[in-house]
């Protein structure tokens, strides 16, 4: 087998660590099999990485199907739940912040920018010389007009970005709540 896919297998056990041998024994072993069908039908290496996607994805929700699967109390229960908080809560402590300054950072900037060029673009063409504008530029460019049209675009993609950010912060809290909700089921 490929380095690439038993690197991955590796990860994917590592991810695994707090629930029982055999247990992780079979999930790295169907991960196996799986890999090596579809090896079988011709797909190289990295198309089998991208459709199993991260190891450590894959492997929380691993976590959580056996966390669902299984309602009768064992210590590998409650091991396969705090492994599957840990992980969602770490990545939570990043993905959850980050997204969360970055959204609206975006939007008031998308909204900013227009705004900024279309004062210097006023100020320009009535020549009102307003304290300060001179200090707004874009790109070096000194035609107003196409100043205001880059600031438009810039505009434009830096609230499709907080937008795009928006989303993937209420993706990530819906897939996290819906797992805790099987969870307390």
């Amino acid at each position: 087998m490929d380095a690439r896919l038993n690197a991955y297998l590796e990860q994917i056990e590592k991810n695994l660590k707090p629930l029982p041998v055999s247990e992780r024994v079979d999930i790295v072993q169907e991960i196996k099999s799986e890999m090596q069908e579809l090896s079988g039908v011709g797909q190289t290496p990295e198309q089998i990485l991208q459709r199993l996607g991260a190891p450590r994805e894959l492997a929380r929700a691993y976590l959580g199907d056996l966390i669902v699967r299984d309602t009768r109390f064992s210590w590998g229960r409650v091991l396969a739940i705090f492994a599957y908080y840990s992980l969602a809560g770490l990545s939570g402590l990043l993905i959850l912040p980050t997204l969360g300054i970055c959204a609206p950072v975006f939007l008031l900037c998308g909204l900013a920018v227009p705004l900024l060029g279309a004062v210097k673009l006023v100020d320009e063409v009535l020549r009102l010389h307003l304290p300060y504008v001179q200090y707004i530029t874009v790109a070096g460019v000194d035609n107003p007009a196409l100043a205001f049209l880059l600031c438009l675009i810039t505009g434009a993609v830096l609230c499709a970005l907080g937008y795009g950010c928006w989303k993937l912060l209420l993706g990530y809290i819906r897939s996290v709540n819906r797992i805790g909700r099987k969870l307390s089921a």
